[in-house]
């Protein structure tokens, strides 16, 4: 298998960075092809602007989608952007890791999301969820944080992480097409003893091993929908 890590921490001795260390080590002693895109130390410019493009279908007008499309299909995406790209169609599984700023994920990587996953050939039009344009892909998150499980219970004082996350495992990946699997957290990473945070790399690479064992999130077909996606009367009974 293909794997492509996403990384997003700024510093290199971050146990986020063991999370991805020991993720490349585990999966190539596995047999898979791994690559590692490290946004900081690439300086990956996470600002879409008007200079990803190469050449324009509309120099007066800026609609960064339709720039996208035209960009890809005439070879005129940024250089940054274009070999982003050719990696992720080269993946069957994209890693995203990361520590969770904010519920949501560091802003160098929303710019990768936002740059890289190109309409036309990752979404658009009605290509989206079980017709998206990365179907037959699948993706994992593994991320640090500074909370403990129990903050995350439904009943909790964040309530579940799946829903704090929604807008990235649904509202992105899920909507790309890809198969997402259950995230692996490091919980409370800040506050625990070394020989905690081994043990928690080891539950890591444990369940990096068990990729094939892991059931995909479950998100809407278009199937269950019309033709202005309301959803048809048959799915509803």
């Amino acid at each position: 298998m293909n794997i492509l890590i996403v990384h997003a921490h700024p510093e290199a001795a971050s146990f986020t960075t063991a999370m991805r260390d020991a993720a490349a080590d585990t999966l190539s002693a596995e047999g898979h092809n791994v690559l590692i895109s490290d946004l900081y130390e690439m300086k990956f410019n996470p600002v879409a602007s008007a200079n990803d493009f190469r050449g324009r279908a509309n120099e007066e007008y800026l609609v960064y989608a339709l720039e996208q499309r035209h960009a890809d299909a005439n070879n005129l995406l940024a250089p940054d952007i274009k070999a982003e790209l050719d990696r992720v169609m080269w993946a069957d599984l994209i890693i995203f890791n990361f520590p969770v700023y904010w519920f949501s994920m560091p802003a160098i990587m929303k710019g990768w999301i936002d740059r890289v996953f190109v309409s036309g050939r990752c979404y658009g039009g009605m290509r989206f969820y079980d017709r998206g344009g990365l179907k037959g892909k699948k993706a994992l998150i593994s991320l640090t944080l500074g909370g403990q499980p129990h903050m995350f219970d439904p009943g909790g004082v964040h309530g579940p992480l799946t829903e704090m996350l929604r807008h990235l495992l649904r509202g992105t990946l899920g909507y790309l097409g890809l198969h997402v699997l259950p995230p692996f957290v490091g919980w409370n990473v800040p506050y625990i003893s070394q020989d905690a945070r081994a043990e928690l790399l080891n539950r890591y690479r444990a369940y990096l091993k068990s990729l094939d064992d892991q059931k995909p999130m479950v998100f809407p077909s278009l199937d269950d929908f019309d033709e202005l996606l309301c959803p048809k009367a048959d799915r509803l009974a």
